[in-house]
């Protein structure tokens, strides 16, 4: 995916005609980077309407071995273009995903107590790839409650280890303690798009359904036979013991079809 489409596919999720102002969020970081230690997390303030950073912590030199004042002049485009190809797609992805849940089912009032986290990873200045776990809170809120700025705190993690591409959303129950509100594991999502064809990928949504293999064969208009081998194939591609296990799978996380 060009970058030009990654800008916009991101200008229409965040898009806001409103200038909202943050200021006084961007003084009180810039009083707590004064008591914040060196270690293996920094912080950014990301204005989505102008696709750049209106802060961003000393610690990003610290953890990445790159110029954070490289970072505020170039933006968004600049942060893309070093993080992994592989995961530009899908993280594009659950972006969209995590805005239209917070406008569809978070209402306008508590959207200030939201926290969302995604993942993806990222090239430091040696040329290595980390992962990166992003929690961002929102500072500030068009007047639809669409959040516009947000507070970004990157965690970078050991390059080595493999680690699902999810997202989520947290929010502040009557308890006053953080409860999840929304889950997706968007490596599972690939897995389906990316190592079953076509014909298999039917086959699947047809299982969902508790289709027999007789009554998917006469739907797909192929042998009874041929949709069994189907699911032997699947079942191996997707590291899945059993059709079971994997209707079990596809019933908890619906958005896989």
């Amino acid at each position: 995916m060009s970058y030009d489409k990654i800008k916009d596919l991101y200008n229409s999720i965040f898009k806001s005609y409103e200038k909202p102002c943050f200021d006084q969020c961007i003084k009180k970081i810039k009083d707590l980077e004064n008591y914040l230690p060196s270690n293996s997390t920094f912080f950014s303030i990301v204005n989505s309407q102008t696709m750049g950073f209106e802060y961003v912590t000393k610690n990003f030199k610290t953890c990445l071995g790159l110029d954070p004042n490289l970072l505020k002049q170039k933006g968004l485009k600049y942060f893309w273009a070093r993080m992994h190809p592989d995961d530009l797609k899908v993280w594009i992805k659950a972006m969209d995903h995590l805005m239209e849940f917070t406008l569809e089912n978070i209402d306008k009032a508590k959207r200030s107590s939201a926290n969302y986290t995604w993942n993806y990873r990222l090239k430091k200045a040696d040329g290595v790839y980390v992962n990166i776990v992003q929690n961002t809170s929102p500072l500030a809120f068009d007047s639809q409650g669409k959040p516009v700025v947000g507070l970004a705190h990157y965690t970078v993690m050991n390059s080595h280890v493999k680690i699902d591409m999810t997202a989520s959303i947290k929010i502040l129950n009557a308890q006053n303690e953080y409860e999840t509100i929304y889950f997706n594991n968007f490596s599972q999502k690939k897995l389906f798009t990316d190592l079953i064809s076509r014909r298999e990928y039917e086959v699947v949504r047809f299982l969902a359904l508790n289709y027999s293999s007789k009554e998917i064969s006469e739907k797909l208009n192929i042998s009874s036979h041929t949709v069994d081998t189907h699911r032997r194939n699947i079942l191996k591609k997707l590291n899945i013991s059993s059709t079971g296990e994997l209707v079990g799978m596809l019933k908890m996380n619906k958005d896989l079809l």
